[in-house]
């Protein structure tokens, strides 16, 4: 996954020493980058910053955004606009310590680009260079901004199937909230950010609800900054442990960690430790309710794929299937019957789809034919919930016959067994089309 600058507010400290900053002082933000950054003086690089704010308005300066550490960032609030400049009354003591520090104005509109000229060379060069699965567009603040980002990767060509996750991080991204998701494949709630544009009282209910949409749109949710007391500590607070366990259980299909692995101190154990928390939380996800749930959401009448997702993982259910095996081209369909969080794994069958120019046949779903086995279809299925793909062998493609799909199930079947999902008299729920038809089958192995 790639993620972009954005527009991001910056403090540049070109002499990289230390700066010590005391509660109740004064500090001024400047747009004159030539000054040196000091206890009284901090430039940065956005020349409109005194047009931008008012006095009462609050700042936070940090290496890492602003972590709620008295010692690492910091929380202004405005006291003067001189000229381009901004006088501000330090609220806490705080040591910066680096060159570059993000700069966050709470509930105030920054006028720069979401989408910025080197977001789009970064993307251009290295991200199709390494034909990326994802792109997190960070500070989404309107659905236009995802609509242009997918018109640039659309004319890269290499890059139209790549998939556009919106970092929410602000008050306007969370004001536009519902038609962003409607344009976006995916939502990241960048909780960080977010955290200090909103009252800390209103954080929980913005992450129930926006997971709640993710969820009933059948579209990815990725929860931020979950656990940053690990980026220095070998183990997370009571509070974080607690938190990573609700994320999961309100619907979260991944968590994304930052800090804690970026420049933390104890990457792999984070690592361990939060998959541990996810691993126990989804033992007691409330699958039956959630079922019910989504059905009562989706409505009367669904639409053909959602009936058929919701009839695969009703009869899973009530057979007690140990796995639900889908055979799909795009992944749509697979990422449905997840979308309904069935408690047994679903195993997605990417089945290449074969086109042709009357001169030659090709195969879609791929970047490039001597790839195949890395099939971006399959690849993105990962960050779904509940979702393990794996890819059909590119000589039987999605228009096939039934005896072509009885080949690609039984691999399908070897491979659950070989990983220990499917055992001998297991039920097995089987969602494919055969010709023009969509099929649910049940099946039961033999010894």
């Amino acid at each position: 996954m790639l993620d972009t600058v954005g527009p991001e507010l910056r403090v540049v400290n070109k002499s990289e020493s230390s700066i010590s900053l005391v509660a109740d002082g004064f500090v001024v933000l400047t747009p004159n980058q030539e000054r040196e950054a000091s206890s009284e003086v901090l430039p940065i690089n956005f020349d409109g910053i005194s047009k931008a704010v008012k006095t009462g308005d609050t700042i936070f300066i940090g290496q890492y955004l602003f972590t709620g550490s008295e010692t690492t960032s910091v929380w202004l609030e405005v006291s003067e606009v001189k000229g381009d400049d901004v006088v501000c009354v330090i609220k806490n003591s705080a040591t910066l310590a680096g060159s570059l520090f993000t700069l966050h104005v709470s509930q105030v509109h920054i006028n720069l680009p979401t989408f910025n000229d080197k977001d789009k060379e970064v993307i251009s060069t290295w991200g199709v260079q390494n034909k990326i699965d994802f792109l997190s567009l960070s500070c989404t603040r309107h659905a236009e901004d995802v609509r242009q980002t997918r018109a640039l990767l659309s004319k890269l060509g290499d890059l139209s199937q790549t998939q556009i996750f919106a970092k929410i991080e602000n008050i306007e991204g969370l004001t536009h909230f519902d038609e962003i998701l409607q344009e976006a494949d995916g939502i990241i709630l960048s909780r960080g950010n977010l955290g200090i544009d909103l009252p800390p009282e209103k954080v929980f209910l913005f992450q129930k609800a926006a997971l709640y949409k993710c969820n009933m749109a059948g579209k990815p949710a990725v929860v931020t900054r979950v656990v940053d007391s690990m980026t220095d500590n070998l183990r997370p607070t009571r509070a974080e442990a607690t938190d990573v366990a609700n994320a999961v259980l309100d619907g979260s299909d991944a968590i994304l960690l930052g800090a804690e692995t970026l420049r933390g101190l104890y990457p792999v154990e984070t690592i361990s430790t939060v998959g541990k928390i996810c691993a126990e939380a989804e033992k007691v996800f409330n699958q039956d309710s959630y079922f019910k749930k989504t059905v009562k959401y989706v409505g009367e009448p669904m639409t053909h794929l959602e009936s058929i997702a919701s009839s695969a993982v009703r009869a899973a259910i009530k057979v007690k299937a140990s796995v639900i095996i889908c055979f799909t081209s795009s992944g749509r369909a697979a990422r449905l019957i997840a979308k309904y969080r069935p408690t047994m794994p679903v195993l997605s069958v990417v089945i290449p789809r074969l086109k042709t120019n009357q001169l030659k046949w090709s195969f879609s779903g791929a970047f490039e034919m001597e790839l195949i086995l890395f099939n971006v279809q399959a690849r993105q299925s990962l960050i779904v919930r509940g979702l393990f793909p794996m890819l059909a062998d590119p000589r039987h493609p999605a228009d096939s016959t039934s005896a072509t799909n009885e080949s690609v199930l039984k691999l399908a079947l070897d491979h659950g067994k070989a990983s220990g999902v499917i055992k001998s008299h297991d039920r097995v729920v089987v969602c494919q089309k055969v010709g023009d038809a969509s099929v649910v089958k049940i099946i039961e192995l033999e010894d």
